[in-house]
């Protein structure tokens, strides 16, 4: 497997763990369209976190648009910024992986989204002293509609409880 797959339960505990150590504030921004299905993952992970975690921690709904929330983010002074979002990764839906942002120009553009992630990423690093990470997790459909598959909403509460028991 690749630097930074995931292909197990227990590695991505092991690389989200590893990851946060020594995290003391933490921005989680979940990135996603809540009309095309499987994309809007990322978000909905933000709200299941939502009044379940410390004041350490920064939970942002950015939808489609993370470039617009720089200023609540750089405000916030992470130490830590773990972007979730879907990702095309051509694997079984509900595969995620974990990328930090040195990893980012190796691996070719995989957002859904139209601003690739990396540019946004690379402006957050340029203006604060921060560790960046995506989670991005294969979407088995993002056509128009709402809901996330199955395989993909068992991803989602799966990262939700593992970053709740994660993070400071």
């Amino acid at each position: 497997m690749k630097k930074g797959y995931v292909n197990s339960r227990s590695e991505c505990w092991d690389e989200l763990r590893n990851w946060l150590y020594n995290a003391r504030r933490v921005v989680i921004a979940g990135i996603g369209n809540p009309l095309r299905r499987d994309d809007f993952v990322g978000v909905h992970i933000v709200r299941k976190m939502r009044d379940r975690v410390s004041r350490s921690v920064c939970l942002i709904e950015c939808e489609t648009v993370p470039e617009s929330f720089i200023e609540p983010i750089t405000e916030f002074e992470p130490t830590h910024i773990l972007v979730i979002d879907a990702a095309l990764l051509d694997l079984k839906a509900g595969f995620s992986m974990l990328i930090e942002r040195w990893q980012m120009a190796v691996v070719p553009p995989i957002s859904t989204h139209a601003l690739p992630l990396q540019i946004f990423c690379d402006y957050l690093a340029g203006t604060l002293e921060t560790k960046i990470a995506l989670l991005m997790i294969q979407p088995g459909d993002a056509s128009f509609g709402e809901g996330l598959t199955e395989e993909v909403e068992k991803t989602a509460e799966y990262l939700t409880n593992l970053l709740l028991k994660i993070l400071p």
